[in-house]
């Protein structure tokens, strides 16, 4: 199936949760899916069975129904009411004191109440299966997903089999230039697309969240996997009955800056509610991670790069569990590092080398830089002049040895605008109103 913005390398069998028809289909020990669900009553008080399901993301009839079973048994539970005719999913538990006991030990180990993991090694197969959904764009595609920046030609052909090799981009040039505006338009291509992920990992009893509500965007569950409008009857029903503990987003686009450190990077565990947050990279597999501003971090840039440099080789990373265990993720990952410094301020040439491309984002040219006003004059709505912008040139950069940015089309318009309604004028590129703007937007350093 062909994707709107390009090619696409999915093939007929796209991953897809296989549908859970009993405890052992989950992969869980019954007797940890026994536990959870407690702790889902311990803090919500009284729930119906399909409640209970649901919170739990397990399918009620085969697996919900038989632990609810196994803890009325055992007195851990009990039912408070019953609607006749509409079936145990109907039923209203309550936890017992025998249960809450349970529930607080359960607790002491781990306070995580949620969707039920998925286990670990799944999850690795369900990445693998998955990187072969990518699109591969063309010269055609990258004209479309680049139709609101102004770039060289130079720069503009390097960036397409960057995006293509599905690895690693370093970006670099002066501020202002539109790095961050590629690679946004990057990650808009990304979440045309979809994929699978679990809310949660299993690994020896211990959680690892990996869907977050801020990194990871839902998609339509009729939507294709290659984002083809349309859908059947027998495609809803499938998602009916696939694995709920899964859920269908579109491909992240994961953006970290300043804030980004070492420890950030591995397994975060919290000591109060006693389960982990997955790091950046994992909640980025399958899609992008964009490390903006890189080199104005905390951190030391070597220490960082020097990170990467296995999961960029070898397509893998190594996390740590606070116990000391290292465990082995899949890295289908495109990283982006973008920054403004020089990058021999930055890398050495050992580490340039584990970067499959580097691409400059230059300054623009005269003609770039009026293609660029003109069209962001359009978008503001103000008037443009072709003579308010060579005095603008002549007057503010070459009298001034002042470098072009391509940031600075938009922020004059919108002095501008700010002026011409203090003003009460129309706004133009008058050279009066140029004047205005320029010298309160460029500072002298």
């Amino acid at each position: 199936m062909l994707n709107p913005l390009g090619r696409s390398n999915q093939g007929a069998s796209l991953f897809s949760p296989p549908p859970i028809n009993s405890i052992d289909d989950t992969g869980l020990p019954a007797l940890w899916i026994q536990n959870l669900t407690l702790k889902a009553l311990y803090m919500q008080g009284y729930m119906s069975g399909f409640k209970i399901a649901e919170a739990i993301a397990l399918p009620f009839a085969g697996v919900t129904d038989s632990i609810l079973e196994t803890l009325k048994r055992d007195k851990l539970i009990e039912v408070k009411s019953s609607q006749g005719g509409l079936g145990e999913s109907a039923y209203t538990f309550g936890i017992t004191e025998a249960g809450v006991v349970r529930a607080r030990e359960a607790m002491e180990r781990s306070q995580y109440v949620g969707p039920a993991p998925v286990p670990f090694e799944v999850y690795n197969e369900a990445i693998r299966r998955q990187r072969g959904g990518r699109v591969t764009v063309t010269t055609r595609t990258m004209r479309q997903i680049l139709s609101q920046l102004v770039l060289s030609e130079k720069s503009f052909q390097k960036l397409g089999p960057a995006l293509n090799s599905g690895t690693s981009i370093f970006m670099y040039g002066p501020p202002g230039n539109g790095k961050t505006s590629v690679a946004r338009a990057f990650g808009n291509l990304a979440l045309s697309q979809v994929m699978y992920i679990p809310y949660a990992l299993y690994l020896d009893g211990q959680v690892i969240k990996v869907y977050d509500q801020v990194s990871h965007r839902l998609a339509p569950e009729n939507e294709s996997g290659s984002s083809t409008p349309g859908t059947t009857t027998g495609s809803l029903r499938a998602s009916q009955r696939r694995d709920p503990r899964w859920v269908k987003i579109r491909r992240p686009f994961v953006v970290v800056g300043g804030e980004l450190t070492l420890e950030g990077l591995d397994l975060v565990y919290d000591d109060i509610n006693k389960f982990y947050e997955a790091p950046f990279q994992v909640k980025a597999n399958g899609g992008i991670l964009l490390i903006d501003d890189f080199g104005r971090q905390q951190v030391r840039p070597r220490d960082l790069l020097n990170r990467w440099i296995v999961p960029l080789e070898n397509r893998v990373d190594f996390l740590t569990l606070h116990t000391g265990l290292k465990i082995e993720v899949p890295f289908d990952v495109l990283i982006v590092f973008s920054t403004n410094l020089p990058p021999r301020d930055l890398v050495d040439e050992a580490f340039l080398r584990r970067l499959r491309h580097k691409i400059e984002i230059g300054d623009p040219t005269y003609e770039e830089y009026r293609e660029i006003f003109r069209r962001v004059a359009a978008d503001k709505k103000v008037e443009y002049s072709d003579r308010g912008l060579a005095y603008l040139l002549q007057n503010w950069y070459i009298k001034r040895n002042r470098k072009l940015r391509a940031s600075h089309p938009r922020d004059l318009c919108d002095q501008i605008l700010d002026i011409s309604s203090y003003l009460g004028t129309p706004p133009a590129m008058t050279e009066d109103m140029l004047d205005r703007a320029a010298s309160a937007y460029f500072v002298d350093l």
